[in-house]
């Protein structure tokens, strides 16, 4: 489909839409305002968006004591200080605390491109999948974005927002609804049934996992796609229910093989004894480089090429 607008347009222009009609959302920035797209929010609310500056844990504890005035906060910075900077922050003042903080994680994996392996977080999903009771999200598309934005805003409680700023194409129709725990079905692969399921997670991940799905129908092979959309809590019942139609299932994250998608995956399989072919695409045990997004996703091997032959090697 037709990329739409920037996912941190739309971030920023969900948040102006709920703040109108609820005073108590407001927005904390660590000096990154401009990069997350939240200046309109900013000029629409000034006395509601905060800039704490280069200080990454001091936001999150900002947001947190905001949290205890009855403030629904999200605050946000790039995905790898949102959570190897300032994860005891979040950790125990947001989550142990039992507060309502939304942290959002931008440019997560390869989406960080050429500020490098320094600022590319391959890890941040499993740091935060240990957290006990924590939601978390990671929208595919403009429309599950503001969906599950909304969604976020309304329950109390922490989540982890990971969120890639650049524009995705647009998988799904306005005013469609959206859930914690609720994957989505995107290509069921045929009538009669499919040959393989693909579990993705992230707009990078979901548009390769359709992009194998189309090399793959064009040999004659029926391959469901589904977009998980939400790590924690998972939806186990419905990715476990297309295991036992394909019997081979193949998860795909913009993120370390260990710890996210896959294990959480993998976890389900063997609790459940549902037998199933199993393969994970993701960065195996590798720390980040600098360069395009298109060549590093090549280069970690999180492109359809990729997951055709794992499908095939099923």
């Amino acid at each position: 489909m037709e990329a739409t607008k920037e996912m941190r347009a739309v971030y920023a222009e969900t948040l102006v839409r709920l703040g109108a009609a609820d005073k108590n959302i407001v927005v904390l920035e660590a000096d990154l305002m401009k990069a997350t797209g939240t200046g309109p929010f900013a000029k629409a609310y000034p006395g509601r968006a905060i800039n704490a500056g280069v200080a990454e844990a001091n936001m999150v504890g900002i947001a947190a004591g905001m949290s205890t005035e009855g403030k629904i906060p999200f605050a946000a910075t790039f995905a790898c200080f949102a959570s190897r900077r300032a994860y005891d922050q979040f950790f125990v003042s947001g989550n142990y605390a039992q507060l309502n903080v939304k942290l959002v994680g931008t440019d997560p994996g390869v989406c960080a491109a050429f500020n490098g392996g320094t600022h590319m977080p391959f890890e941040d999903l499993a740091l935060m999948r240990a957290i006990p009771g924590l939601v978390i999200i990671e929208p595919s598309d403009p429309v599950s974005l503001a969906g599950l934005i909304e969604k976020a805003a309304a329950y109390r409680g922490c989540v982890y927002i990971r969120l890639q700023r650049k524009a995705a194409p647009t998988q799904y129709k306005e005013g469609g609804s959206f859930e914690f725990g609720k994957a989505k079905v995107l290509r069921e692969g045929a009538p009669a049934g499919a040959d393989a399921v693909i579990v993705a997670l992230g707009a990078l991940m979901v548009g390769e996992a359709l992009k194998a799905a189309d090399i793959l129908a064009a040999e004659g092979k029926r391959i469901a796609v589904i977009d998980a959309l939400s790590l924690k809590p998972l939806d186990e019942k419905l990715i476990l229910e297309w295991a036992r139609k394909t019997g081979k299932l193949v998860t795909c994250e913009n993120h370390q093989k260990r710890g996210a998608l896959g294990s959480a995956v993998a976890e389900a399989l063997a609790e459940s004894g549902v037998g199933c072919k199993f393969a994970r695409i993701g960065v195996d045990d590798q720390f980040g480089e600098v360069g395009t997004q298109d060549w590093l996703a090549e280069h970690f091997h999180l492109t359809a090429p990729h997951i055709v032959a794992a499908i095939k090697g099923l």
